[in-house]
């Protein structure tokens, strides 16, 4: 899932950045937004049915006691880093005043921050074996 997470928030900055620099101005979210969620939602529906494919057993068991309190720390870490994300877009947006890029500065820190619930779910299961 990070990977697609990755690959499709790599697409969405580069299809911004170029409708961006055709427009002359910072591109409005509509088009671009409309393409990375149609190519998230079904690149992770395929993934998700994949993986419950070769691993059925895994796929409907509830997670335990320990798995629980990971991803916890996993989602509350990842939350600093949204929260991060979004402070300084609003920092940018009260010196620049676009609506446009404030709007792709928080896509962005959502992108990096579902990133880093992934990299910090990784790190605490490592830790924890």
């Amino acid at each position: 899932m990070s990977v697609i997470i990755a690959g499709t928030g790599v697409w969405y900055y580069l299809a911004i950045t170029a409708a961006s620099r055709t427009l002359g101005y910072t591109a409005p979210p509509t088009g671009p937004l409309i393409g990375y969620t149609v190519i998230l939602v079904t690149a992770s529906v395929v993934a998700q049915i994949i993986l419950a494919l070769l691993s059925p057993k895994e796929a409907d068991a509830p997670a335990d006691e320990r798995e629980r309190r990971i991803i916890d720390r996993a989602g509350n870490w990842s939350g600093y880093v949204l929260a991060t994300g979004v402070i300084f877009a609003l920092g940018h947006f009260l010196f620049f005043a676009d609506g446009n890029l404030l709007f792709h500065l928080v896509m962005g820190a959502m992108i990096v921050a579902t990133l880093a619930d992934y990299l910090f779910l990784i790190l605490l299961y490592h830790r924890a074996d």
